[in-house]
Order: C-alpha cells, then sequence, then structure tokens
C-alpha cells in the first residue's frame, strides 16, 4: 500500500531529504560540534602545557584535560558526525526515507547520555586515566558505562544505516549498483561494528572490575582487545574521510572515479586488513610473538596502505580529469591552480587528502614496523602522527563538508564567508606544522605522556637537546594557529545554523511512496549518486596526478631508509 511520506528536494542540488533523516543528521551533526567545542578547548590546555616556557596546568589538571580531550576528539565528536554522513549516504544520496527513525532517535539519545556521563566522570576528577584508560588504572564507573551506552547508541545508528539500504532496495529508488560514497559508508559501517564489538568484549568486563563484581583485569589483555576498539575507531575515520573526498571531488568539480572498480576494491581492502594496524601499538608489548607483530603490522598492513594509496590517486585523478575536460590542458598543473582554492569545500577537502597522505600514511608506515617502532613507541611523535591521520585528514574533511552542509541540509545563509575561505588554510596548515614538529620532538626521545620533560627536581634528570626544546615551543605556536582555526570554523558554523538568515527554498511536502519522487534534477545530486561502471578508462588522462603521486612515494621511500639509519645509531657498534 502507498504511504505518506514527507521529502523536499534542494533546487540548487537536486538532493532528496526524507524530514525525520533530515532532523536525525542535524542533531548529530549539532552535537559533534558541541563535542569540538569542549575538546578544543581542551586542546589549548594541553598544548599550553607542553609547551615549557608556560606549562600552564598543574599535572592533576593536566591529565583531566588530556583524558577529556581525547575522548571528546577522538571518540565523540567524530563518530557523531560520521553517524549523520551515515544518514546522508543512505536515506539523501538513495532517495528513500529513512528506516525506523524512532530506532534511531534511541540510539541518538543513548550517545549523548554516554557523552555527558563520561564526561562527568572525567571532570568529577575520578578518571584522569587518558583516552587509553590502561589496566591497572582505574576510572569511576561512569567513564566506562558512559563509553558502553555511546557505543551501543552508534551500533544502533549503524543497523539503521544497514536497514536503509535494505528499504532503498526493497523501494527502488536506485539503479545498478549503490553510489561510491554510500559504498564507502557501507565499509565504515562494517568497520564500526568490529570497533563496537571489540569494545564491549574489554570494556564491560572493565566496568565489572571498577564496581567490584571482577576481581582482576590482565594487563596485556586489555591492552590488546583495548587496541581493537580504540585504534579501529580510527579506522572508522579512514572510511568515512575517504568517502567525504569521493563526495566533495563530486559536488565542486562533478568528478567520476577513475575506475570505479578499482575504488570499490580498494574500500574492500580497508574491511579486510584495515583493523590490523592496531597492532602498531603494541609492538614494544611482551607475550605477543614477533611472528604476530610482523604479519599484522607488515604483510597485512601494507594491503590497507595500498588501498589508502589507490584513493589518494583517484580523487585527485578524477579531479584533474574533470578539469581537463573543461579546458584547463596546458601543462602538468593547469588543472590544479584554476581549482578553486577559495572555495572552503574544495580547500580543506585537499589539505586534507596532502596532509593525510604525506604526514599521516607515510608515519603510520614507519610506525607500523617492528624495529623501527622502537625509536619512536610511546614518544610524542606517536600523537604527532594520529593528528596528522585524524585531525588533518578527517576533522579537516569534515569541516569542509560542513560548509556545503550549512545551506544545503540547515538551509541557512553562511555567516563570515571571507573568514571561511581563510579557515581550511589556518587551521589544516596549522595542524600540519603541528604534527610535523611534534613527530621531530619525538624522533628526539621527547615523551608522550609525561607532563614535564625537563624533569625538574628528578633523582636522575635527563637534558633533552636544544632542538627538542625548539620543537615544543614550535609545536605549540603551530597549535595555537590550529586553535585558533578550529574556533572560526565553529563561530561561522553556530552562527549560521542558529543566527543565519534560512535560505528560500522548498519545504516538505507528502509524496506517495519512492517510485513518485522525481529524478534528480540538478548536476551535485547526479554526480554524486550516479553509477559509474568504467574500468580504468582515465589511467593515462591525468599526468599531473601521477607526477603528484611519485613525489609521494620518493618521500615515502626516503623517509622510510632514513629511520633505518636512525635505528642504527640506537645501539653503535664497537
Amino acid at each position: 500500500m502507498a504511504v505518506n511520506r514527507m521529502f523536499r528536494t534542494c533546487p540548487s542540488t537536486g538532493l532528496l531529504f526524507h524530514e525525520p533523516a533530515e532532523k536525525l543528521m542535524k542533531a548529530h551533526a549539532v552535537a559533534a560540534v558541541v563535542s569540538l567545542l569542549v575538546g578544543g578547548i581542551l586542546a589549548l590546555g594541553v598544548t599550553l602545557t607542553r609547551w615549557q616556557a608556560v606549562h600552564l596546568l598543574s599535572p592533576d589538571w593536566f591529565y583531566l584535560f588530556l583524558t577529556a580531550h581525547g575522548v571528546d576528539m577522538l571518540v565523540l565528536w567524530i563518530i557523531f558526525f560520521e553517524i549523520a554522513i551515515l544518514y546522508f549516504a543512505s536515506s539523501t544520496l538513495l532517495r528513500c526515507r529513512l528506516a525506523t527513525p524512532g530506532l534511531a532517535w534511541v540510539g541518538f539519545w543513548l550517545m549523548i547520555l554516554g557523552a555527558i556521563m563520561n564526561n562527568y566522570a572525567i571532570f568529577s576528577g575520578t578518571s584522569s586515566v587518558m583516552f587509553t584508560s590502561y589496566a591497572p588504572m582505574g576510572a569511576h564507573p561512569a567513564f566506562y558505562l558512559g563509553l558502553i551506552l555511546f557505543a551501543v547508541g552508534a551500533l544502533i545508528g549503524c543497523f539503521v544505516f544497514l536497514g536503509t539500504l535494505v528499504v532503498a532496495k526493497a523501494e527502488r529508488t536506485y539503479n545498478g549498483s549503490i553510489p561510491l560514497v554510500t559504498f564507502g559508508a557501507v565499509t565504515a559501517c562494517i568497520i564500526a561494528v568490529f570497533t563496537i564489538a571489540s569494545g564491549a568484549i574489554i570494556l564491560i568486563p572493565t566496568f565489572l572490575w571498577s564496581v567490584g563484581l571482577v576481581e582482576h583485569i590482565d594487563s596485556l589483555m586489555y591492552r590488546t582487545v583495548w587496541w581493537g576498539f580504540g585504534h579501529s575507531s580510527q579506522q572508522i575515520n579512514v572510511a568515512a574521510h575517504v568517502s567525504v573526498w569521493y563526495a566533495i571531488a563530486a559536488i565542486v568539480f562533478g568528478a567520476k572515479p577513475m575506475s570505479e572498480k578499482v575504488s570499490r576494491g580498494a574500500f574492500l581492502l580497508y574491511i579486510l586488513f584495515l583493523q590490523l594496524a592496531s597492532a602498531h601499538h603494541l609492538l614494544a608489548d611482551p607475550g605477543l610473538t614477533s611472528n604476530w607483530k610482523i604479519f599484522n603490522t607488515s604483510y597485512a598492513m601494507y594491503l590497507a596502505v595500498l588501498a589508502s594509496m589507490v584513493h589518494g590517486l583517484t580523487v585527485p585523478g578524477a579531479i584533474e580529469v574533470a578539469q581537463r575536460e573543461k579546458g584547463y590542458n596546458r601543462g602538468l598543473f593547469e588543472w590544479l591552480r584554476k581549482a578553486p582554492w577559495g572555495n572552503p569545500v574544495f580547500a580543506g577537502m585537499f589539505i586534507s587528502l596532502i596532509g593525510f597522505g604525506f604526514l599521516g600514511g607515510i608515519s603510520g608506515v614507519m610506525m607500523g614496523t617492528e624495529q623501527l617502532n622502537l625509536i619512536i613507541h610511546n614518544t610524542i611523535y606517536v600523537p604527532g602522527h594520529f593528528h596528522a591521520t585524524v585531525v588533518v585528514g578527517t576533522t579537516l574533511a569534515f569541516m569542509s563538508l560542513t560548509y556545503f552542509l550549512i545551506p544545503v541540509l540547515f538551509r541557512r545563509k553562511m555567516l563570515f564567508p571571507k573568514l571561511a575561505q581563510w579557515q581550511p588554510y589556518l587551521f589544516g596548515l596549522g595542524m600540519s606544522a603541528f604534527a610535523l614538529f611534534m613527530m621531530g620532538a619525538g624522533t628526539l626521545g621527547v615523551p608522550r605522556r609525561h607532563w614535564d620533560i625537563s624533569f625538574a627536581g628528578n633523582a636522575m634528570p635527563y637534558e633533552f637537546p636544544g632542538a627538542a626544546w625548539l620543537m615544543m615551543a614550535l609545536t605549540a605556536l603551530a597549535g595555537l594557529a590550529a586553535v585558533v582555526g578550529g574556533a572560526i570554523y565553529l563561530l561561522i558554523t553556530v552562527g549560521s545554523v542558529f543566527f543565519a538568515p534560512r535560505v528560500d527554498v522548498p519545504d516538505f511536502k507528502h509524496v506517495r511512496a519512492a517510485e513518485g519522487i522525481a529524478p534528480a534534477p540538478a548536476p551535485v545530486a547526479a554526480a554524486i549518486a550516479a553509477h559509474h561502471p568504467n574500468v580504468g578508462m582515465a589511467g593515462f588522462v591525468a599526468p599531473g596526478t601521477l607526477v603528484l603521486a611519485m613525489v609521494f612515494l620518493i618521500s615515502f621511500i626516503l623517509y622510510y631508509f632514513v629511520n633505518w639509519k636512525y635505528l642504527s645509531t640506537v645501539w653503535p657498534l664497537s
């Protein structure tokens, strides 16, 4: 029987929004931005403390700030936003109703409750165990229960997303295979289910331990299983932000994948191998065999690295092909020079892509080599690496997408458009420098978790070289620039969503069944959601991208072998 449903079509993009899905996307996006605000304030405190000349916080406050910053940024901000992306990639891109909106709201409120509970446990001063919360350090039971509730809510969001795919298939709202962006979201969803299962396996017994119902948590077991949650949660981000790259390439340029089957194959490699990189946090742990460590972080992880390199080639390659079709054919890089660098949607995405590849990707493979890991394990190099991946890669990509969604999803005009043009550069380049200087300091041995690298008052002090102090000062200055960039994003986003004039577009109306929905009238919707079955047809029409890929590969090889040189100096032979 036909059912009346509320839909609206964005006249400028052709994207279709189901009213319950739109409300859920807005709610998750707002919760994400609030989490980013809290995490950004905490980041300022941590940065000014690690800058030895300022050393703002006492040890108690430093570890409290560091714990809350990790949870609010690495878990809350990103996963709230990713659930919004899942609903966009299913209901909007497949032009269908959202499955079980009521259940989706249950998941959202569980996430909100979990976020509040976890932050309460931290700010009460009883749970400064940092993001990793390694046993036998114990936190307040609300710390673990909050994470569990948040994870359950996110899992419900994943199931609603999968249910929406079933609805779209049953109601035949799309032809052929699902769009590539939606396929990437499916990848993120599958990794999320694995991640949440890993978290449940370790966090539930740890919660029972915190209330006295379990006597002992083995620390090695905890670390091994926890990183299946802690690191894999960041692999959700990789699949999600790569999907955003493809979406923005279509939004800004109408770009089609160079080879959709190759791109889908790369996403499949993510599902099979990306989570195995979790092992690079355990390479210095006893009790795990070298065979296990080497297999997980070398042979298997390289297949995930191959997938990222494929995406790093196909996304700019698709942009180059689209630009050359518009006549930008002079030399290798006119297509790139004539790209809309004043458009924050594109500028943020491209800085995200370059930063993720050159800084996050290369450093991640180096860290995943068992021998090389010894020279940077538990140094500040490690957070330098994941700021390059999670912040420059994921957060900046999500910020870029926000600028597109403000008028399209929230139906508001964007305030401060000139500031928006500069924001991706200030945040993206500031955070790239932040990660780079932090990795430099880590290479010189600066510890990852110590409040005071001067070790003042210790019986056996250690004096770092002057370059390490310089690197930490430069890290702080770059961090301050990135914090300003983040504050500008929050100003633009919050101001636009709540205070900007509304965009005058048609509102929701009743539509009888999905078959009655008019086809997408605008090129943006067509470009994002269209199915492109071409295989290898554009391989030699993106020479500029090929040159950029060769620069990346040479940088990769040189940096990798420079670190073998560093390793050879650790234990010199006489």
